[in-house]
């Protein structure tokens, strides 16, 4: 069933859910700066502030996945082809990647550039490699980038398959992608355990657990694809009319209480099982009121800004924190003063280095392949115009049937 003219549609601008990234985005910074030594105690996230974040770095990019599987599908054109959509997407993260990847070596990550890390890290393939030295490498966020691609490159048979699927069992398809993603630990604990985090890893939630078995979960794209996929389900269930779910403010409370069990959880569960479905249910919810007019108060205009920067704050802000405690040494703060001030000094360059590469490398990036896009696309009916207009026009006979030439049969 098609969308209706009262039903949301396209056109409705998702201002909320724009706002929104930038927040977590900035969860996966303060996770990972819960990591640093000067905010971790001896025995790592038993501190305090490194207990109460360390799923934020999780949380963040599963909200991340479910709602670029949403917003590529309520922005869906009806006359985009595949090509042009890759186009668009990779104009969009690559040259930021290629941008953060040659800063991270140049500020802290030069040491550990080796050949077998590198070229899969530039390349956005390491995370189908299951070796943390290799997938965590260099700019440790852009991992993430490698999934991306492969949602890009299945998303036009996803939302065709998605399209096809009737309006009323749309619900129960989201349900049992949903519970593929929480039985999903369930399968990896069948992974032999393997090599195990190191002592690198000391400060960090990841210490003591099976690199394969947390790889599978949480950074192997063909399992991200299911959190892609839920996010493309729940956007159908809105555009078609479908929602019944819960408002805003009891979505954003049930993930507050999701993400809260899952730091007592066992490891391989708290990744993403326990906040992918509340995730999903506030990502539906903002939309639909967005698409009522009605918005919230990430639809602001300072928000909006906020969320459009994130995808670059996103790429640098693991690059400066690492400068900050390897190069410049802070590895230990005398007050909390000192530990709130560098954490606040770090995050406002990372967003002014995040505004920075948004106005001069991202958004320049779009609207070059944008012009690109449309200047082929007048290229080609020029084509097809002058081709109609100089084809041979058939001979008629003047009792106005049509000439017969010499080959017919």
């Amino acid at each position: 069933m098609s969308s209706s003219p009262s039903l949301p549609g396209p056109s409705a601008r998702l201002s909320s859910l724009t706002g929104m990234r930038f927040l977590a985005a900035f969860l996966v910074f303060l996770f990972h700066l819960s990591l640093l030594d000067a905010y971790s105690t001896p025995e790592g996230e038993h501190g305090p502030f490194a207990a109460a974040l360390k799923n934020g770095g999780w949380a963040g990019v599963t909200f991340f996945f479910v709602l670029s599987g949403f917003v590529l599908t309520w922005s869906a054109r009806d006359k985009d082809n595949a090509p042009a959509f890759w186009g668009r997407r990779l104009a969009k993260i690559y040259p930021n990647h290629v941008v953060t990847f040659v800063l991270a070596l140049v500020l802290y990550a030069s040491a550990s550039a080796t050949a077998d890390r590198a070229v899969p890290n530039f390349l956005l393939l390491q995370a189908w490699i299951p070796r943390d030295d290799v997938f965590f490498s260099i700019n440790n966020p852009s991992w993430s980038l490698s999934c991306e691609l492969v949602f890009y490159l299945l998303f036009p048979v996803l939302h065709r398959a998605a399209c096809r699927i009737g309006t009323r069992r749309l619900w129960w398809w989201a349900g049992g992608v949903a519970a593929a993603i929480v039985l999903l630990p369930l399968v990896a604990l069948l992974i032999p355990t393997g090599e195990q985090f190191g002592p690198n890893h000391a400060n960090s939630p990841l210490y003591g657990h099976s690199i394969g078995q947390m790889w599978f979960v949480y950074i192997f794209p063909p399992t991200r694809v299911l959190d892609f996929a839920l996010g493309i389900l729940m956007a159908r269930i809105v555009l078609t009319g479908r929602w019944v779910g819960p408002g805003v403010l009891p979505a954003l409370a049930l993930t507050v209480v999701a993400y809260a069990v899952s730091l007592e959880v066992p490891f391989l569960f708290s990744l993403n099982a326990v906040v992918v479905v509340p995730f999903a249910l506030l990502v539906a919810a903002t939309a639909a009121r967005d698409a009522r007019g009605a918005g919230t108060v990430f639809g602001g205009r300072v928000w909006v800004w906020l969320g459009e920067v994130s995808f670059a704050f996103y790429l640098v802000h693991q690059t400066l924190l690492s400068f900050t405690q390897e190069r410049l040494g802070f590895r230990e703060a005398d007050s909390l003063a000192e530990a709130v001030g560098v954490a606040a000094l770090v995050a406002a360059a990372s967003l002014l280095l995040a505004w920075l590469l948004y106005a001069g490398v991202e958004r320049p990036a779009m609207r070059a392949w944008s012009r690109r896009a449309k200047a082929r696309a007048r290229n080609e009916e020029a084509r097809a115009l002058d081709a109609l207009l100089t084809a041979p026009e058939t001979p008629v006979r003047e009792d106005g049937g049509k000439a017969v030439t010499a080959d017919a049969p």
